[in-house]
């Protein structure tokens, strides 16, 4: 099997198993993919760059990349971080515990 073969293998298993990471505007690229040494690197951004989330997308296609490909040893995905801004975003982005609230003012 070829280096070629399964970094696109790998690449059309990402746009299969991860659709939410470009509906969110997330990025995903596979930056190495050796079949000899097992040895996978995918990088993720757009807007996966800072999102409080990313670390379980993470986590999640790590998984899940040792499930579906036996050739595959170590897996790591880089997030690059934007620093304190994702942590924001996600907090002003639950939205729930203000919806309660504003329902709640209704009865002012």
């Amino acid at each position: 099997m070829t280096d070629e073969s399964l970094k696109s293998r790998i690449e059309t298993w990402m746009v299969k198993q991860m659709p939410i990471i470009q509906m969110h505007g997330g990025t995903s690229v596979v930056r190495e993919a050796n079949p000899e040494t097992g040895q996978v690197v995918v990088e993720l951004g757009g807007t996966c760059s800072g999102c409080g989330i990313s670390n379980i997308t993470a986590e999640n296609i790590q998984r899940d990349m040792y499930f579906e490909f036996e050739e595959i040893t170590d897996v790591q995905v880089k997030v690059p971080s934007t620093g304190d801004m994702g942590a924001d975003t996600v907090e002003g982005g639950r939205g729930g515990d203000l919806q309660y609230s504003t329902e709640s003012a209704d009865h002012f």
